[in-house]
């Protein structure tokens, strides 16, 4: 099996892993709603150092049930094609991910309570666009295409455009996904390369050509030219019969 096959080969992580990452999600609001409603306040404050837990909190928390479901789905769908087209890097880009959008947005937010899982989805959106036109593999072209039908609207909201959303947190998303689509540029599967294709390819010792001329006319028949060597004496002793009648 070659390492795209194995690359592209589906598992049950694929489905279970972002089945309990958002579930543990909706946990966590649970709990939030039910027994511990302070918790709301652990986003990231920009610019405060009791801020930076939020850093990693943040992804957790979410203002109410709308806010949850419109995150939710997003991160499932786009959680599944990270870890089945980039199994091997997957876990490092989300936690990255959570890392690196939740700094950016800690830098440049406004002074106020930043929560929600929105980040990550701009990480996975902005990574999976860009890691699949650095690869040039069609089935991951074909990936970044249907995340721009998809989620092509949601840049808008990486820019100031609506009141009590966290555009920082947004933008920090996309940049970061950018940066791990560099970072990670070799861990991208590339299409198989033909026998043709190699830089050392030879025509003459094609196989498949020696069946043709040089006009491209098939040729019948063809048989490998095979030098033969006389045997020496020793390779080609004598060789003594001895016959026996029968009398019965």
């Amino acid at each position: 099996m070659s390492n795209n096959q194995q690359q592209f080969r589906y598992s049950t992580g694929v489905i279970a892993y972002p089945l309990f990452f958002v579930l543990s999600i909706w946990i966590v609001f649970w709990m939030q709603v039910r027994f511990f409603p302070s918790i709301k306040r652990l986003g990231v404050y920009p610019q405060k150092l009791e801020g930076l837990l939020g850093i990693v909190t943040s992804p957790f928390i979410h203002s109410d049930i709308e806010h949850l479901y419109h995150n939710s789905i997003p991160l499932f769908i786009l959680s599944v094609a990270l870890f089945y087209f980039y199994r091997k890097i997957s876990w490092k880009v989300i936690l990255y991910g959570i890392l690196l959008s939740g700094l950016f947005t800690w830098i440049i937010g406004r002074p106020a309570n930043h929560i929600g899982a929105s980040g990550l989805v701009y990480v996975l959106v902005s990574f999976i666009f860009f890691k699949g036109i650095f690869a040039k593999h069609y089935r991951l072209v074909a990936l970044s295409l249907i995340i721009v039908f998809l989620y092509g609207s949601m840049i808008w909201y990486a820019f100031p455009v609506k009141e009590g959303m966290s555009w920082e947190g947004h933008l920090g998303g996309l940049i970061s996904g950018f940066i791990f689509a560099l970072i990670f540029r070799k861990a991208i599967a590339k299409p198989e390369r033909y026998v043709w294709q190699q830089p050392d390819y030879n025509e003459d010792d094609d196989p498949f050509l020696k069946h043709f001329d040089e006009d491209g006319n098939f040729i019948e028949n063809i048989e490998p030219e095979v030098e033969e060597e006389p045997l020496s004496e020793e390779q080609h002793p004598d060789i003594t019969y001895t016959f026996k009648e029968n009398k019965d």
